[in-house]
């Protein structure tokens, strides 16, 4: 029995230390988390800033495309004037003069 109450101080003790040893205060938890939490926070600006450069590019690149398509109509059109003028040359040029 006396072997058991000398016994008894120790697995108390190393019982105690264990359970201590493995939690955490709520200071350091929260310290923790500070740091996680500002890290979270200036990725968050991060993505928010590159989010609205996305949205000014992609807005940017649609009205390009608008102004390209433009373009390519104006483009068809005198593509065809062009060709019209360049087939009464060719019949003017072609034409025997009138004596």
């Amino acid at each position: 029995m006396s072997s058991m109450i000398k016994i008894i101080p120790a697995v108390a003790i190393l019982a105690g230390s264990l359970g201590l040893g493995g939690c955490a205060t709520k200071g350091y938890v929260r310290e923790q988390v500070a740091v996680v939490d500002q890290r979270v926070s200036t990725l968050e600006g991060r993505v928010a800033e590159t989010d609205g450069i996305a949205r000014a590019a992609r807005g940017e690149a649609q009205a390009a495309n608008a102004q390209a398509q433009t373009n390519t109509q104006r483009l068809d059109q005198l593509t065809g004037r062009v060709d019209g003028v360049e087939q009464r040359m060719i019949q003017a040029q072609t034409k025997k003069p009138r004596n």
